[in-house]
């Protein structure tokens, strides 16, 4: 089973489903307008887009019929994302409530090779079920892509990052990877934290990371705004 598939999505956040190649086929022809929620959760953890940006009709809060035509969900999302299925019971929901939406990533690493701290910088989109974010950069901020698998506990955010730098830059297409914890701030909009990740000479680096909010829409003309390099 892939890990990029619906089915192994759902199964790791604790909301197993029934997805196959049929029902992904479906989707793609445009036979099924509107998965149900478990369904749209996976694909949101698979692409790291929310719903509907990826080509669905109505946003699956919305939606009243099934696969099957007979109509009904048996999930439904609570308004804040809390709560939902795969929320583990022992977590506290964070200080605003769900993080879903655009932030803009900034992080610093120094360069032994360059002798020099650089700063890397993305627009990324943050979605949340439950007690679980994923976070993707938009590919038009940055040639590197990034992404982050993280779990909220109260203010507490914890999980892994992966970069795969450019294959034109000066790292030339290495991938990296590494944890991360942040804080989220009483407001909800800023959470500021550290990574941990290996450097090329068997050593352990760590530096500031932090996500400012930028805009709680995830609809595909706001990710349209963002698909861009921040300035600096």
């Amino acid at each position: 089973m892939r890990r990029s598939c619906p089915r192994y999505a759902g199964r790791r956040a604790g909301e197993p489903n029934d997805a196959n190649k049929r029902l992904v086929q479906r989707w793609e022809s445009g036979t099924i307008a509107t998965p149900r929620p478990a369904y749209a959760r996976a694909l949101e953890t698979v692409t790291g887009l929310p719903i509907e940006s990826l080509g669905f009709a109505v946003p699956v809060t919305e939606a009243r019929v099934s696969e099957d035509g007979h109509g009904g969900h048996d999930v439904e999302l609570s308004p804040s994302g809390i709560g939902a299925a795969g929320t583990s019971p022992n977590a506290r929901p964070s200080p605003r409530g769900n993080l879903s939406g655009v932030w803009l990533s900034r992080y610093e690493y120094f360069s032994s090779g360059r002798s020099d701290t650089f700063i890397g910088l993305h627009f990324v989109v943050v979605l949340q079920h439950g007690d679980r974010l994923t976070m993707r950069s938009l590919p038009g901020s940055s040639a590197s892509p990034l992404t982050m698998d993280l779990t909220v506990d109260g203010n507490v955010i914890t999980g892994t990052w992966v970069e795969q730098t450019a294959e034109s830059g000066y790292y030339r297409g290495a991938r990296y990877h590494g944890a991360i914890q942040m804080l989220v701030e009483p407001t909800g909009r800023r959470m500021v934290g550290k990574w941990v990740g290996f450097g090329k000479e068997m050593d352990v680096n760590t530096g500031p990371w932090e996500l400012v909010f930028q805009d709680a829409s995830t609809i595909k003309a706001t990710l349209e705004t963002y698909n861009r390099r921040p300035e600096v």
